[in-house]
C-alpha cells in the first residue's frame, strides 16, 4: 500500500484497481469502484515518505495511528519491524500502524523531538496521546495501544 498527502492507495484484491482511500475514510467499508466488491482495510505498515503525508496521515486519519520512529542503521529498529507488522494485521481496521525513517524525514523526526529510537507515538486525531521508547514484542505494543486508543 502506499501513500500520500490525500490519503491510502491500494489495490482491489478482485480486479486489481488502484484507490484511494482518503485518510477520514480508512476504516470505513469501502468498494471498489471498478467492480464493486468491498476494499480491504490496510493491514501492514505504512511507509511515510514526505513530512506532509506524516502531517495528513496523523492529522486526518479517522482511526488511531500509531508511527515508529526508526532508523536503518538502528538494531532494535530492526527487531520491532515484524512485531509492527504484527500489530498492524491485528489492528486491521481499528487503528493503522506507520513508519517514519528519522534519517529520511529529519524534519519531522526534530519536530515531534524524537530523541531515542525506535520510538512509538500514538495519535487520535491530529493529537499525540501517548508515547512509548524502546524495542518491544507485538503484545507489548499491542497493549500500549489499547490502553490509550
Amino acid at each position: 500500500m502506499l501513500l500520500d498527502e490525500r490519503g491510502v492507495i491500494v489495490s482491489c484484491e478482485h480486479c486489481g484497481q488502484q484507490v484511494r482511500l482518503p485518510y477520514a475514510n480508512v476504516g470505513r467499508r469501502a468498494t471498489c469502484p471498478k467492480c464493486q466488491n468491498p476494499l480491504a482495510v490496510p493491514n501492514a505498515p505504512l511507509h511515510v515518505e514526505e513530512a506532509e503525508t506524516f502531517e495528513a496521515l496523523t492529522l486526518h486519519a479517522a482511526l488511531p495511528v500509531l508511527v515508529d520512529f526508526w532508523a536503518e542503521w538502528c538494531g532494535p529498529c530492526k527487531m520491532i519491524a515484524p512485531e509492527l507488522a504484527k500489530v498492524a494485521a491485528l489492528g486491521a481496521g481499528q487503528w493503522l500502524v506507520a513508519k517514519v525513517n528519522t534519517q529520511r524525514l529529519p524534519e519531522v523526526a526534530q519536530r515531534m523531538q524524537v530523541s531515542s529510537i525506535p520510538l512509538l507515538v500514538l495519535f487520535r486525531h491530529g493529537r499525540e496521546v501517548a508515547r512509548q521508547a524502546g524495542a518491544m514484542p507485538a503484545a507489548g505494543i499491542e497493549e500500549f495501544v489499547r490502553s490509550v486508543a
